[in-house]
């Protein structure tokens, strides 16, 4: 299934699920009350509330509730994580930018898959405005997939670790460069450079939907980044040298993971001007428009504005 979470047009903030019939549907409408009106209560409360909806499978077709797709404002499909963990998992991506800034790969990372705390007060949705963080000329895009917690857990196994999976979504991990770059000179971070914005959507495809797709590391999914309709990064979520499995070992080792927590693959491999260098393409600016796409999770698109 496609979760969303929308505004409709008197302004009431709803969720629910994309149908068949590409309408967008209200859970809490068409299930007369039964399910809850925002996504995080629904994952938190996800098994039974997915056994309801297998015990009454008219609803997700359902006339009830249902709104065109083109009357909705469609939000970050799970607006209120609990937590954001960002981690680092794709080779390429950590070579090439450490190689771009005249450092050598680390043995450490072949070590252990690191992440970092975003802020989880700060989500945007699809076609929200970015804004430019004031005192910002290095500002960055970042392509990335992210998986949301459905199961609570704690020193979960990796091969345990997809039972614990409730879906996936796009996510791009803003970054302001320049005020990441003098941060990080102190050993301490990434965080006020990427405290402004982190965006999430269009929708959260539940796992089930992607199993044909599985590979030795993650899905055969590629993925594709845009600047003002030009294509600039390119690669495959299969492409991780962590698994999902691996990362959530990793963050619920000795804490437990609670269900609405979002955890981030990290940039795929040339997902960032960083990585690319501005010799490619500038730093992005008030005015440009990003596109992220990742097949069968749709295209996450924003808007650059000034702060």
């Amino acid at each position: 299934m496609k979760f969303i979470t929308f505004t409709k047009k008197d302004g009431k903030v709803s969720a629910g699920w994309i149908n068949s019939r590409n309408e967008a549907v209200d859970m809490q409408e068409a299930s007369d009350g039964t399910l809850p009106d925002n996504m995080l209560a629904f994952i938190e409360n996800q098994e039974h509330f997915m056994e309801y909806l297998e015990n009454k499978k008219a609803l997700i077709e359902t006339g009830n509730g249902t709104l065109p797709l083109e009357e909705v404002t469609l939000k970050a499909p799970l607006p209120n994580p609990k937590s954001v963990r960002d981690f680092y998992a794709f080779e390429q991506h950590v070579k090439t930018a450490r190689e771009n800034r005249g450092l050598e790969m680390i043995p450490e990372w072949y070590e252990i898959p690191v992440f970092y705390f975003t802020n989880h007060l700060a989500i945007k949705g699809p076609e929200e405005e970015i804004r430019r963080p004031q005192n910002c000329e290095w500002l960055d895009y970042e392509l990335e997939i992210a998986c949301v917690i459905g199961k609570e857990g704690r020193n979960i196994k990796a091969e345990d670790a997809e039972k614990h999976i409730f879906g996936f979504f796009i996510m791009n991990d803003w970054s302001a460069r320049d005020l990441q770059r003098k941060e990080m000179k102190v050993g301490l971070g990434p965080a006020k450079g990427k405290d402004f914005a982190t965006s999430f959507g269009p929708y959260l495809v539940t796992k089930d939907e992607l199993m044909s797709r599985k590979s030795a590391k993650g899905f055969d999914l590629q993925m594709i980044a845009r600047v003002n309709g030009k294509e600039l990064s390119s690669g495959n979520v299969k492409d991780l040298y962590y698994s999902f499995g691996e990362m959530i070992e990793r963050a619920s080792a000795g804490t437990t993971l609670y269900p609405g927590e979002v955890i981030g693959s990290g940039t795929v491999g040339t997902g960032c001007i960083l990585e690319l260098g501005t010799d490619v393409y500038r730093w992005l600016e008030p005015g440009d428009e990003v596109e992220l796409e990742i097949e069968e999770l749709g295209v996450l698109r924003n808007k650059i504005i000034q702060d």
